[in-house]
């Protein structure tokens, strides 16, 4: 069973340690809840029976309303008394694990008087294996497991740009892999802007609609996005001059409001390195790099209601970069960081969120690569780590899916791989 619990952790659970678990959770939860401070103090009517019985009133604690089991641990619905909050519980979840012998406890609201406690058996992040039920959506591509046992899901409609960091060997590489596969067999234009000489990004370029691997060609690209994303804006605007005897539901402020006739593919633009965008070594490149930038803050600015989605990866990324870091930073609004090599990077990235994130990130070790720390749309962050994702894996999604690539006449100029024509069939020779 020993063996079993280290090499199989999802069977041992399964079979046997959910029911350990059980028992002893209804043995000790009373006194667990007593010794981690979150019972309350009798109310005035059971003081007055007590004394009526000549007994000591007992403590209040919080009702335990159903146990549920997953794959990963046990999830708990607890209804809390009045004066409590999640705060409250969220403090205590380190005395939790250690009263209950689990390896992580995590805590979350559901409604008011109502919060839900998820037990995690096991260390989920050692070994990561992905569920067979995956969410699966346009532009939703689960690319992680996270700390509490759930999926994490790069969803590209609420979160419609996101900035990576992470230093060599931290898991960037393949969390980018992970992203690509994912969109591959999906109807979406890819896009790659990758200045170390497109060595990152070259391999997929037979499901990319467009690639730039030299501060140039990125500028000329830069460019030619923002003229795609101002012909999607005019496509929308002409498209609510509509007739009086329409319905209001028929008008639209975004490209997915629009007949799917008429409806462009959406564009997800890689930039790997991003601080080779910034960087320069003539005066001459000013005006260049100034211009890209410019450029680049535009699309986060205003590319999610033309369907036109960044995803910025980089070592490090801040203000020292240059004029325009601060604001293209602030447009990210997704936030992933990987093993950094100073604490400043990982401010730079989940300073805004919480400063225990940038405490979490700063402690990731060298031997998991693929684990960082995420800022949540629903508040809060979570740590992660991505399933290995070989180089060859994600190249063969996207030569499978080449067929897939959507032609966008606005980059037909960047596109780095053209299909050959079908040979002829030669005539037979005749002796």
């Amino acid at each position: 069973m020993g063996l079993l619990r280290w090499q199989r952790p999802v069977w041992y659970w399964l079979g046997f340690g959910w029911l350990l678990t059980v028992v002893r959770l209804a043995w000790t939860y009373r006194s667990v809840m007593e010794a981690c401070g979150l019972s309350e103090p009798p109310s005035r009517s059971r003081v007055i029976l007590a004394a009526a019985l000549d007994r000591v009133p007992a403590r209040v604690v919080p009702k335990l309303r159903r146990i549920r089991i997953t794959r990963s641990g046990l999830v708990l619905r607890i209804r809390i008394l009045p004066g409590q909050e999640v705060l409250d519980f969220d403090a205590a979840t380190e005395r939790l694990r250690h009263s209950w012998r689990m390896h992580g406890v995590h805590v979350k609201a559901l409604k008011p008087g109502f919060l839900e406690v998820r037990l995690i058996s096991y260390d989920v992040l050692r070994i990561v294996h992905m569920p067979r039920k995956l969410p699966a959506g346009l532009l939703q591509v689960p690319v992680a497991l996270r700390a509490d046992g759930a999926v994490h899901v790069r969803n590209f409609r609420t979160s419609p740009h996101e900035l990576v960091v992470g230093a060599t060997e931290s898991g960037k590489s393949v969390y980018l892999r992970g992203l690509v596969k994912g969109l591959a067999p999906q109807r979406v234009a890819l896009v790659g802007i990758d200045c170390k000489w497109g060595v990152e990004l070259a391999p997929f370029a037979r499901r990319l609609s467009a690639l730039a691997y030299t501060p140039e060609q990125a500028a000329d690209l830069l460019d030619a996005l923002v003229e795609e994303m101002t012909g999607r804006f005019e496509l929308i605007r002409a498209s609510q001059h509509l007739a009086p005897d329409l319905p209001l539901e028929s008008i639209t402020s975004d490209v997915w409001g629009l007949p799917e006739e008429i409806r462009p593919v959406p564009i997800v633009v890689f930039v790997d390195e991003v601080a080779e965008l910034f960087l320069i070594a003539h005066r001459a490149d000013e005006k260049r790099r100034d211009q890209m930038v410019t450029q680049l803050v535009r699309l986060a600015q205003l590319g999610r209601a033309a369907a036109m989605y960044l995803e910025v990866s980089g070592q490090r990324f801040g203000s020292e970069l240059g004029p325009g870091a601060t604001a293209l930073r602030a447009q990210l609004t997704g936030r992933v960081a990987h093993r950094v090599n100073d604490e400043a990077s990982a401010k730079m990235a989940l300073g805004d969120i919480s400063l225990r994130a940038v405490g979490a990130a700063t402690s990731i070790a060298a031997e998991r690569p693929g684990t960082a720390v995420i800022g949540l749309t629903s508040g809060g962050w979570a740590r992660i780590r991505s399933p290995y994702v070989t180089l060859a894996d994600a190249v063969t999604a996207c030569a499978a899916y080449e067929h897939l690539t959507p032609d966008v006449p606005a980059l037909a100029d960047f596109r780095p791989h053209h299909p050959a024509p079908a040979a002829e069939p030669k005539a037979p020779q005749t002796v």
